[in-house]
């Protein structure tokens, strides 16, 4: 494991042989729903020794319809982020979506995460790189993991060389994705961390009814075969109860 990985997980006891989980609610809806998940989550990992970072949006950008919910307010959302990694000790990420961004949710968690569908955004990489996070990129659906490499570039080229890449399925079509395993694979060879999220890759994006559906009932197998593949890490949202989830219901771990 990296030295900047270690020094994040200083405060678990974990198995060194085990794979880190980044997990948690798809967005902050309420303070009961982020810390029980994160009570949950955290105590499920203790007793599995598995290294754990609390997820959350602080806000979603980028939803199908204008109807969908975004968030409580930024700075409420991040605000509680802060104190859901305070309460639990466990460190936390969110996504950021502009380089403005990148400086303000810094304030508050302890990795900046780049949205899919930005990953090519030189100022946001480069905004993100300087703030001296750890800084995970999220492979796009319209690229090739060898590709990320330029990607990592940009965030090692303005002096951050803490870096970690998200597989997250390519589109197959106009409503649904696939994952293409030699992703890990060719994204390991660019010599950081790889994270499958097993979730968003189960999404089954721009249904006429303007919310995302899914196939949670995968997430297992996606799981074991991305650490089968030589994934070190996982990435699951989850809710106390996805039917309700305000984001993202559809592909949750319940």
């Amino acid at each position: 494991m990296e030295k900047y990985l270690s020094d994040l997980f200083s405060n678990q006891q974990y198995n060194t042989d085990n794979f880190f989980l980044i997990a948690g609610p798809c967005v902050v809806e309420t303070e009961e729903i982020v810390m029980e998940t994160a009570e949950r989550v955290a105590a499920i990992c203790k007793k599995l020794q598995i290294p754990y970072i609390f997820k959350a949006s602080y806000r979603k950008a980028n939803r199908t319809s204008a109807n969908s919910f975004t968030g409580i307010g930024d700075e409420n959302a991040l605000q509680l982020i802060k104190k859901t990694g305070e309460r639990f000790a466990i460190p936390t990420t969110t996504d950021i979506h502009t380089a403005e961004e990148a400086a303000i949710a810094a304030k508050y968690v302890d990795v900046l995460q780049i949205p899919a569908f930005l990953c090519r955004q030189t100022d946001l990489l480069i905004a993100a790189a300087k703030t001296g996070k750890i800084v995970n990129v999220k492979k796009g659906q319209f690229v090739s993991g060898p590709s990320m490499k330029f990607a990592v570039e940009k965030i090692k080229g303005a002096g951050n060389f803490k870096v970690g890449l998200i597989e997250r399925g390519n589109t197959f079509g106009y409503q649904d994705l696939v994952v293409d395993y030699r992703n890990i694979t060719w994204m390991r060879e660019i010599k950081v961390p790889v994270i499958m999220d097993c979730t968003h890759a189960l999404q089954q994006p721009n249904q006429t009814a303007g919310v995302t559906g899914g196939n949670p009932e995968l997430i297992e197998t996606i799981a074991k075969a991305a650490i089968a593949t030589g994934a070190d890490g996982l990435f699951i949202e989850t809710h106390p109860n996805p039917a309700v989830a305000k984001s993202d219901g559809a592909n949750m771990l319940g």
